[in-house]
């Protein structure tokens, strides 16, 4: 059975650092990515990397502070946040895409070029 499994959420004060993970189950992935989605809000692209070389691709908002990673032999991706702020409360969502990162040379960064889904996992962030 194919299925990511995360973890790592929780509730800290703004300015602290939090590390998510997301293990998959049943098949490797080409793109692994994590979203996030505020309460009202759409669903938006975090940050991606790719099976294959690492190469990674962040939002405009989370440059400089989230950071994403893969450990391959372990079939596990991170996000590890810092300067966390009350704007990235939010529910995280891993995502995974079996094919590459790129369609048409532009990264997947909309929540239906993407197959694979976890739970979700909640990260409060207070002032």
């Amino acid at each position: 059975q194919e299925k990511l499994v995360e973890s790592g959420g929780g509730s800290v004060q703004a300015g602290a650092s939090l590390r998510l993970s997301c293990t998959a189950s049943g098949r490797t992935f080409s793109t692994m990515a994590w979203f996030r989605q505020a309460p009202g809000k759409e669903r938006t692209f975090v940050a991606g990397i790719t099976y294959i070389g690492g190469n990674t691709n962040y939002a405009d908002s989370v440059k400089g502070r989230f950071t994403i990673s893969a450990d391959n032999d372990k079939n596990t991706w991170y996000l590890q946040m810092t300067s966390l702020q009350p704007d990235d409360t939010a529910i995280y969502y891993c995502a995974a895409h079996p094919m590459s990162a790129l369609i048409w040379g532009k990264w997947r960064e909309t929540p239906n070029e993407y197959t694979h889904w976890g739970q979700g996992t909640q990260v409060t962030v207070s002032s």
